[in-house]
């Protein structure tokens, strides 16, 4: 069974919940540096421009892939 949240959320509407998770995300920037970040994600950041780097014309774009993911769900 899940733990009980601190605030009940039904109360408010779906976009003061959108609001609410908004401003929460955004008030962890003030404490960016107490959250951890894994080293694979740092090795990942690294790598992801130098792969672009070394194949510019690997990939696709943004038009391309969107058409691509819209013809999955339909």
């Amino acid at each position: 069974m899940g733990r009980k949240p601190a605030l009940d959320f039904s109360r408010l509407s779906c976009t003061e919940r959108l609001q609410f998770v908004e401003d929460l995300w955004n008030s962890l920037e003030a404490d960016e540096d107490a959250i951890p970040i894994p080293e694979w994600h740092r090795e990942e950041l690294d790598r992801r421009p130098k792969a672009y780097r070394d194949s510019p014309d690997t990939g696709a774009p943004w038009e391309e892939v969107r058409e691509r993911i819209l013809k999955r769900e339909a």
